[in-house]
């Protein structure tokens, strides 16, 4: 069957417990000097931050460069409004905010490479950044040997969970999970998996396939470029050719751009095979060209258009600093939003000090553009909520379906029976 999706009914996201402490994914990149497995605390003293009477630097951290610079350039604009409204605000526990920016340059190593940098020899209190899961991996053992705390702000895999990492973006129960709940509710039953090959992407369809083995959905396909890839006339006559009720999109960055060209030159459309994406958020439309997206789906907790006076508040604030045609998205909205919870723990910490300052996380809230998020201590993931959004001819994207309030963060899926073993 291939049909369109029917109009969104809203109905209620099962909220589940929290994950208890596990072991994350080994990371895709060993660092000679770091000891520390991912996920335990490191033993030894941590690196120390420079802090001065009237400043504290932090470090940025995006893909300026690279086939990630589509979606990580803005989001290291979005780091820099926050800092400069906390800073016209009297900063943090009187001190200045001055930020570092590094080039991850789409390239892991570098990540790697930059990250230690800017913990040992800038000296930075916080660093705010990485995109693609690989780069956080790559990155992830360099902030436990240092304890050194990065905020990390895009939905990602989840199965992760590190003593010095908060995830401001969604875990997979606050992102993938609804997705599949939305798409099966709607009726549909084939799937046809296209992705990136890296570890986001595959694991994803790990869960995916999962879930669609206990609820009956039949996978039709399952393809990976390599990131940063613009051949998809193959995948795209595949996908056509499977005929499947829907496309489930983890492609990240511009191969984005080729495979929805290849996708509308193959004859597909929203109405005939939707493609549900978890990637693209309004900065990608503009750049692949809403004609290619006009009612596709989408997966995310935030969107420009979402109702509420913070977030008017905030896209007033970017398109005042950036311009007015600059769009806002939620990996940007993410990015924004931790800085805040940073200043926030850092406030009821009175300290700068890692240790002070991961004590002081649990509970804390904040009004963000999204609505009220809140943190949890325990995995140092936020409290989010679903939007199932629907792309227009003008690029922006409209919410047609949310959850009933804030998702508990659930990282390693405990919640979910079909999921055992996954982790």
């Amino acid at each position: 069957m291939s049909t369109a999706l029917r109009a969104p009914r809203a109905r209620r996201v099962r909220r589940r417990g929290l994950a208890a402490l596990a072991l994350v994914l080994a990371g895709t990149l060993a660092l000679p000097a770091c000891g520390a497995k991912a996920g335990e605390e490191s033993e030894g003293p941590g690196a120390t931050a420079d802090i001065s009477e009237d400043t504290v630097k932090v470090g940025l951290l995006n893909s300026l460069s690279g086939t990630m610079a589509i979606s990580e350039v803005t989001v290291r604009d979005a780091l820099l409004l926050a800092i400069e409204e906390i800073n016209a605000a009297g900063g943090v526990l009187g001190r200045r905010i001055e930020p570092i920016s590094e080039d991850g340059a789409s390239d892991w190593p570098t990540f790697a490479e930059k990250s230690e940098k800017l913990i040992r020899q800038d000296g930075v209190a916080a660093v705010f950044g990485c995109w693609t899961s690989a780069s956080r991996k790559a990155v992830l053992p360099v902030f436990e040997q240092n304890k050194a705390l990065l905020f990390y702000p895009v939905q990602y895999e989840g199965l992760e969970q590190s003593p010095y990492i908060f995830y401001t973006g969604a875990t997979t129960n606050q992102q993938i999970v609804p997705a599949l709940d939305y798409l099966a509710e709607e009726g549909v039953d084939s799937l046809y998996l296209v992705g990136s090959d890296y570890v986001f992407p595959r694991t994803a369809n790990k869960i995916i396939k999962a879930y669609a083995e206990a609820h009956g959905i039949e996978i039709l396909g399952e393809d990976y470029a390599p990131l940063g890839s613009t051949e998809f006339a193959t995948i795209a006559n595949k996908v056509e050719s499977a005929g499947a009720d829907a496309v489930f999109n983890t492609l990240n960055g511009d191969s984005n751009v080729a495979f929805f060209k290849e996708y509308t030159s193959a004859g597909l459309t929203a109405e005939t095979m939707p493609v549900v994406s978890v990637s693209i958020a309004e900065e990608e439309v503009k750049s692949i060209g809403a004609q290619y997206l006009e009612g596709q789906l989408t997966s995310w907790n935030y969107y420009q258009t979402t109702e509420g006076a913070a977030n008017e508040k905030f896209v007033a604030a970017y398109q005042a600093k950036y311009g007015e045609d600059k769009p806002t998205s939620d990996p940007m909205e993410a990015a924004y939003t931790s800085v805040y919870l940073w200043k926030a723990m850092v406030e009821k910490a009175g300290s700068f000090d890692v240790a002070d300052v991961k004590a002081a996380a649990d509970g804390i809230t904040f009004e963000a553009p999204e609505g009220l998020v809140t943190i949890d201590g325990e995995t140092q993931h936020i409290h989010k909520t679903n939007r199932i959004g629907r792309i227009g001819a003008d690029g922006l994207i409209t919410e047609v379906w949310s959850s009933d309030g804030p998702i508990k963060p659930d990282p390693y899926l405990k919640g979910y029976d079909w999921a055992e073993g996954l982790s």
